[in-house]
């Protein structure tokens, strides 16, 4: 292939090259193709142009045959020569690679194959040396090929084997490349397979990153750092500090070294922030789904799982792994839940599985209802709060703390459960550090006995490395400072209101929710790929496409995440870009879907969902107001010393620096005096003047009360 500059010069004749952008060409021609390797995901693309596809495949033989030729000349021996190869009967792999011809030669064979596989949209077999490519390359007079040839005619001996011994040939073995190959192909042909977007995100510039070009910057709009958390000062600081004084890595199992006192206290922190008995900290999420359901579901005698239909991955591996047996109910059904419940003994051990908010469409589960079912039939309950763990609540405990919203905020920062409160009502709890309070990590929090068992018994927390300790120390960082802040997740949920209405005002469709997800419908597969990279590539705006399995056939879509940190401008670019590209691949908007009778809620007249966070609570962080380009964020200066607090005792206190303390001194100074602005007036003795000094700011960080 010609380099990328030269591409302009067709693009007035061609149609694709005229009708796409010069920064989406230039990522398509310098990215490689996942399943054809040896060309580039332009190439792969152009090889199914009526035009272009003849072109390529006759033009990489003709490179075949040219190569091969030039390096059986005479005069390229004396090149050879020099390098010290001598081609004869045995040819190394070295040898090739030495020599810019036979290299040359070998690369352009295993482009050719390549695109002769993408034109038939068949995988290539992965072999060193490809049969046809090199009787090519050999009959065109490569020594290399030649010698290679003949090597490979000759039978195999061995200096310890008089005698013949039958070898299997390749046919007679299983051709495991063949099946991988297979297998990548069908999620090749139903559009589900998976691709992975370099993305790099900016501490500093949160929420923007660079791409594999530093350079190249992009805004994140599908991150599940929901809160900033990932980049929070206090909570960097804190990273830092354990950092230097544990190391790097936990050093072993919980069991074997690994057991330190900022697990011990993360884990306390997670109890008291769900007003349970205890807690038990996993690498992952999903590893403490699988671990505490498939043991529980072990050990527990005839127990039958009630799970969601939309519950996560985690949550079905686990009941699978269990052994025991399952209801699957339909989705926040409450009657069909019960019906399948009143099939069995109330003696039977039962467990409800199902979670707070839905990732994927945005749905909340009636969680205190579920509760009453429970109680009626004698289940218990396992909630899955990780896309609501410090983002809903007082304290940001979740949607089970929500939903008693004051008798929460009234309780404070009491370890002690509220009596018949819905979270209270809950017998296990699992959540995330990964997602808002933007660490790493996963936990479950219960009764004593039941994290004990679990702890004695789950494989997934036994028999795997503890979590570093600087991670697990800025994982409890935030979750104090969440605790004592409510205003970034109030902040969060403004921003994600205006984003809502402005898509649908555009008659743009999302799954309706009351939650902060914004599930932005497509409706398929191919079509949700080309509107993400159209998005990546031409306006800077990363969302990811999100398809089977994750989500149903045809229910493809586009999930946005809102952040505190998002501008009014950045808004403004969003909205602009969705409806450009939903016009320009002509994508189904909310008026297209309700002719065609509706798809996931969209379309069906159930569009206005009123939020599960009401005014009152978003007003309780005063009246948040999305930030413009420019503006910093702001950070909880009472939140951050509650933070600080807590980790004297194993870190020490924070040494302020020579210009802190001036700082400091300038704060105590002006609050001083504007206290006495308002006093009686006295007659005051004459006092030094403090001097001003020049603060340095952090990064798009600003202090306040």
């Amino acid at each position: 292939m010609e380099k990328f500059s030269s591409l302009a010069r067709f693009k007035s004749s061609c149609p694709f090259l005229g009708g796409t952008k010069t920064s989406t060409l230039r990522a398509l021609s310098s990215t490689i193709s996942p399943r054809f390797p040896s060309i580039s995901q332009l190439t792969e693309r152009a090889v199914g142009c009526p035009i272009m596809g003849p072109a390529l495949v006759m033009r990489s033989t003709q490179m075949v045959a040219g190569y091969a030729s030039v390096a059986g000349q005479a005069d390229v021996q004396k090149i050879h020569h020099n390098k010290g190869i001598f081609p004869g009967t045995s040819v190394s792999e070295a040898d090739i690679s030495k020599c810019p011809h036979a290299s040359a030669a070998r690369a352009a064979a295993r482009m050719a194959d390549d695109l002769a596989a993408a034109s038939t949209a068949k995988a290539p077999e992965l072999q060193k040396e490809v049969p046809n490519t090199a009787q090519k390359a050999a009959a065109a007079g490569c020594p290399f090929h030649k010698a290679a040839a003949a090597a490979k005619e000759q039978p195999v001996k061995s200096a310890a084997i008089t005698e013949t011994q039958p070898t299997p040939t390749v046919s007679d073995a299983y051709n495991y490349d063949k099946f991988y190959a297979a297998e990548l192909e069908k999620k090749h042909k139903d559009q589900s397979y998976r691709y992975f977007n370099n993305i790099n995100r900016l501490a500093t510039k949160f929420p923007i990153a660079h791409t594999a070009s530093v350079k190249d910057e992009v805004q994140v709009w599908c991150a599940n750092d929901y809160l900033g958390m990932g980049n929070n000062p206090v909570v960097l600081e804190t990273m830092h500090r354990a950092l230097d004084k544990y190391g790097a890595g936990a050093g072993g199992t919980r069991n074997i070294a690994g057991n330190s006192a900022m697990h011990l206290g993360l884990e306390r922190e997670l109890a008291t922030l769900h007003r349970k008995e205890a807690a038990l900290v996993f690498s992952s999420c999903y590893v403490a789904n699988d671990a505490t359901l498939s043991t529980l579901g072990s050990k527990l005698p005839g127990c039958v799982y009630f799970s969601d239909a939309s519950n996560h991955a985690s949550m079905i591996q686990g009941i699978r792994h269990s052994g025991a047996k399952k209801e699957i109910f339909k989705h926040n059904d409450l009657d069909d839940l019960e019906a399948k419940l009143q099939k069995y003994p109330k003696d039977t051990p039962k467990i409800i599985a199902f979670e707070s908010v839905y990732s994927m469409c945005g749905s909340i589960g009636p969680i205190k209802e579920i509760c009453d079912l429970a109680k009626k039939y004698g289940a218990l309950t396992f909630l899955d709060e990780v896309h609501a763990v410090g983002l809903y609540g007082p304290r940001g405990a979740g949607v089970a703390e929500h939903l008693d919203w004051e008798s929460h905020q009234m309780a404070g920062q009491s370890s002690e459960p509220i009596k018949d409160s819905v979270m209270d009502r809950i017998d296990m709890i699992t959540g995330t550090l990964g997602k808002a309070y933007g660490t790493i990590g996963g936990y479950v929090a219960g009764s004593h006995d039941f994290i004990d068992m679990i702890r004695s018994y789950a494989p997934g927390f036994i028999f795997t490395t503890s979590l570093p300790p600087a991670t697990v120390a800025g994982a409890r960082a935030s979750i104090i400072y969440q605790k004592h802040h409510v205003g970034d997740r109030a902040l969060k949920q403004v921003n994600v209101r205006t984003v809502k209405e402005r898509f649908a005002a555009l008659d743009i469709p999302v799954v309706p929710g009351p939650s902060h997800i914004v599930p932005v419908l497509v409706g398929d597969a191919g079509l949700a790929k080309a509107a993400s990279d159209k998005l990546l590539h031409e306006h800077g705006i990363y969302v990811q496409a999100i398809n089977f399995p994750t989500v149903a056939v045809g229910e493809e879509r586009l999930r946005v995440t809102v952040t505190p940190r998002h501008t009014e401008e950045q808004i403004d670019g969003l909205i602009t870009a969705m409806d450009t590209v939903f016009t320009e691949l002509n994508i189904n908007r909310i008026s297209k879907w309700a002719k065609l009778g509706g798809r996931a809620n969209v379309g069906t007249g159930m569009e206005n969902v009123q939020p599960i966070w009401s005014n009152d609570q978003i007003n309780t962080a005063g009246q948040p107001q999305t930030l413009h380009d420019g503006d910093t964020a702001l950070v909880d200066v009472n939140a951050v010393q509650a933070v600080r607090e807590s980790f004297e005792d194993i870190l020490g206190a924070v040494e302020l620096s020579e210009t802190e303390w001036k700082v400091e001194a300038a704060l105590m100074t002006g609050a001083v005096e504007h206290i006495a602005g308002a006093l009686p007036k006295k007659v005051k003795a004459p006092r030094a003047l403090v001097n001003l000094i020049d603060m340095p700011v952090a990064p798009a960080v600003a202090v306040s009360a």
